[in-house]
């Protein structure tokens, strides 16, 4: 009978708020798991942080910590411009991370990353935890088994509110920092769960505005999509929008499925509604379906434990997290250009490789440099 794992190792780079959904997570994966350190270049704050989550050991730098532990994952939690250089910093040490959203500020960057994991052969995973609830689970299963016919017409809404003082954090609305506004920032999560259910968009035609908020970035986005298998879709991204809610819609040809959430769904957020002729699939929806969990860090986190338990790739890899970042990137190249954008188009030295805002923002100073 062989002895149980040790608990997997773990370190947390950042110690703001975001940082502390994933703390708690961890801590309610015990003894699975173990936070062995902690980073922040705020001392103060990365010390009130250790104490609340029983940390023993606080470090100042990246470098101190993986020169200090044996680390099986990195979570980094900082802000987003800093997510490529310790992402790679990490591959250098040989410890897999996982980044918050967005993994990248550019495609550029993505590539930049891709190019070292091949060299490190040490993954680089991303923070899309929505994909890993349990409904969104189930209905991926029966849409790639076919059961709920083609997928033909989805809406996918972050209809979110963020007013001007949210934005007196000197990172925020910046695109040279956060990379975008809500398209990068807020919606990223829920279209990247429209992709993972209806699978690979071949073409995007897209508006941005900046309609309130006191940013460089836009407050607003919308955008029609097509799919390689000719499903249709809008997505639309926002920070104006008073009465907040999170939306997906999915219309098969034998079931719409809906999700209407705010920061996390459970499965009761969830409707299902089959074509007449289907109703059999109403049962087949209500199965495996838990009711109190929230999808959240806690489900992506816990799926990654199993993969690398199981020697198997863990989930979200950086191939599927480039096809959400380069909507991304089309969106604003689409918005900005006034043109359709074909998946697969923004290569090399475009300028919307190399940064999201393309260096033609509309609102912009003339004086706007790329970046």
């Amino acid at each position: 009978m062989s002895s149980p794992r040790p608990p997997f190792r773990v370190g947390i780079i950042g110690t703001g708020g975001i940082a502390h959904a994933h703390a708690e997570a961890l801590q309610s994966l015990a003894p699975r798991v173990e936070i062995a350190g902690v980073v922040d270049l705020d001392r103060a704050r990365a010390d009130a942080f250790a104490e609340r989550f029983d940390v023993d050991r606080v470090y100042l730098d990246a470098a101190e910590l993986f020169a200090n532990e044996q680390l099986d994952l990195v979570h980094i939690c900082t802000p987003p411009q800093t997510h490529t250089p310790l992402a790679i910093q990490a591959m250098r040490a040989g410890v897999p991370s996982l980044v918050e959203k967005p993994t990248a500020l550019s495609l550029g960057e993505i590539d930049e990353l891709a190019a070292v994991q091949t060299e490190t052969g040490v993954p680089v995973l991303t923070v899309f935890q929505h994909r890993f609830g349990a409904a969104a689970r189930h209905l991926k299963a029966l849409a790639e088994a076919g059961e709920l016919g083609r997928p033909l017409v989805a809406t996918c809404e972050t209809l979110w509110f963020r007013p001007d003082e949210y934005f007196d954090v000197p990172w925020r609305g910046r695109w040279d920092v956060e990379g975008g506004g809500p398209t990068m920032g807020h919606g990223i999560h829920q279209f990247d769960l429209l992709f993972a259910i209806f699978g690979a968009w071949s073409e995007v035609s897209a508006f941005a505005a900046r309609q309130l908020r006191p940013t460089d970035t836009e407050d607003v986005s919308m955008a029609l999509v097509r799919f390689e298998n000719d499903a249709l879709a809008t997505v639309v991204n926002s920070l104006v929008s008073p009465h907040e809610t999170s939306r997906l819609r999915f219309d098969f040809e034998y079931a719409s499925v809906e999700v209407q959430h705010l920061y996390g769904y459970t499965s009761e957020d969830w409707a299902f509604t089959p074509a007449v002729g289907h109703e059999h699939l109403a049962t087949r929806w209500a199965e495996r379906l838990d009711s109190g969990a929230i999808s959240g860090h806690r489900d992506q986190i816990s799926a990654i434990f199993d993969a690398l338990e199981a020697g198997a790739a863990p989930g979200v890899d950086l191939t599927e997290a480039r096809r959400t970042l380069e909507f991304a990137a089309a969106t604003y190249a689409s918005a900005f250009r006034r043109s359709v954008v074909e998946a697969g188009e923004l290569t090399g030295d475009d300028a919307f490789v190399r940064s999201m805002s393309g260096g033609i923002v509309p609102w912009a100073p003339v004086k706007e440099v790329l970046v």
